[in-house]
């Protein structure tokens, strides 16, 4: 069954090839949809398409294969195209002619458009709670080791003094403004494109304003066209959004695999969250984080995936655009399993206080050194010089006493400054006022 299908019969092998992969990935849009039509079904009455009968009928079905789908009793059949097919043929069905009346002022494109949209949201809301606690345990483990130092590198050379308080906060603040673009996805996602129809608009007298209230989007896409351009566009801002989330995973995930090497030996983590060798029995592999790593990198090419999937289309509706959840949704699961596994990494993280008792470290205090003589009344310069005559001649001493007092150092790691900025960036995104809409829709 197809919404747009009338007498003709597809060749069964098109069929196959244009249907694809959507009857499963649909099933991730299964409750949007119903709460689409929830909304949808409630503005035609107001605008006199639907009598009140009609209406209560409808929502009643509506809610009850919304709980279904709640559940997990719900399915697409097999010869059924699609989630939005699903629904209105469930509804017709059940309640008779009334169902079929649903998809009056409304196009397939706007409503696989809302879908996802209502979609998106959800997913964005999970993925901006994981990055909360990721974030908070950043914090909580910079504040712990604050006074621990480690070595600093640049080039990959001994450098500098860092701690780990530095280390843990750097990727704290990070996920501040990975969280940054996110709000800015969610801002371009949290628009209502429904009555847009087929991407331009409707005889009807729509009421557009009704489903983005009963919704709970911002405002609305407001320029019927545009909303269908917003396919594809919607999608790359997400990726990119997720890319960043993904970008500090995946150094940090490197950082990681580094610093728990023999050569090392900062960090360390119990052996049940590492794997063994088949042939070395000293071996303590750091699969999670190569995979963290990994799936992460994978996740940074979504956006340019999804740009070279839309680039050259011209405005309106293209099939192409179908193939993009194929890409994203399983984005989606993969960033969040990356999000809980760092999670249980950092819960376990075993730090090594006594790294820079190693005298392979004491050119780590050089600069300390030169700083002191600067201190005194020397000239930099001077004092850089001398301090490397001394290296090379073999009679320089490190000064392992660190002094580091301005805002985001060693001894000043801003950790509460951090936090502030976080928690106003997680508190725009006001989850709980769109819940509530939501909530009242099904009830």
């Amino acid at each position: 069954m197809k919404l747009w299908q009338k007498n003709t019969t597809v060749d069964q092998a098109v069929d196959a090839f244009t249907v694809g992969q959507d009857r499963a990935l649909d099933m991730n849009l299964a409750p949007f949809d119903v709460l689409g039509s929830l909304a949808h079904t409630q503005m035609l009455q107001q605008i006199g398409l639907l009598t009140s009968t009609e209406l209560a009928s409808i929502q009643k079905e509506l809610k009850a294969i919304y709980q279904e789908i709640v559940e997990g009793k719900f399915q697409i059949e097999d010869d059924v195209e699609d989630i939005h097919s699903q629904v209105e043929l469930l509804l017709t069905r059940r309640i008779g002619e009334a169902g079929k009346k649903i998809h009056a002022g409304r196009s397939r494109n706007d409503q696989v458009l809302v879908d996802l949209k209502l979609y998106f949201r959800h997913e964005l809301e999970s993925l901006v709670q994981q990055v909360k606690v990721v974030f908070d345990t950043f914090q909580q483990l910079s504040n712990q080791h604050k006074a621990v130092i480690m070595p600093g590198y640049t080039h990959l050379q001994v450098a500098m003094p860092s701690s780990f308080g530095l280390w843990f906060g750097a990727y704290a603040e990070s996920l501040v403004d990975d969280l940054e673009l996110m709000l800015a996805a969610w801002k371009v996602v949290n628009k209502n494109p429904l009555g847009s129809a087929a991407g331009y608009g409707s005889s009807f007298p729509l009421d557009r304003q009704l489903t983005t209230d009963l919704l709970g989007f911002q405002s609305m896409n407001y320029n019927v066209v545009y909303a269908q351009m917003g396919r594809g566009k919607s999608e790359r801002i997400v990726a990119q959004a997720m890319s960043a989330i993904a970008a500090t995973l995946s150094k940090w995930a490197m950082d990681c695999c580094l610093y728990m090497s023999q050569n090392y030996n900062f960090i360390a983590f119990p052996a049940h969250l590492t794997t063994g060798s088949s042939i070395m029995p000293h071996k303590k592999n750091p699969d999670v984080l190569e995979l963290i790593r990994s799936r992460c990198n994978k996740i940074q090419a979504l956006p340019n995936e999804i740009a070279l999937m839309i680039t050259n289309l011209p405005a309106g509706y293209h099939r192409d655009l179908q193939l993009l959840k194929e890409n994203l949704f399983p984005a989606f699961t993969s960033l969040k399993e990356c999000l809980a596994m760092t999670q249980l990494m950092l819960n376990h993280i075993q730090v090594n206080p006594e790294i820079v008792a190693d005298t392979k470290y004491d050119y780590l205090f050089s600069v300390e050194v030169v700083n002191a003589l600067v201190l005194e009344g020397i000239p930099f310069r001077e004092a850089y010089k001398q301090i490397g005559l001394a290296i090379e001649e073999g009679s320089y001493q490190p000064e392992r006493n660190v002094v580091h007092t301005h805002q985001g150092s060693i001894g000043n790691l801003m950790n509460d400054e951090i936090k502030k900025e976080f928690d106003t960036v997680f508190q725009a995104f006001d989850f709980e006022q769109i819940q509530k809409k939501l909530v009242r829709l099904v009830l």
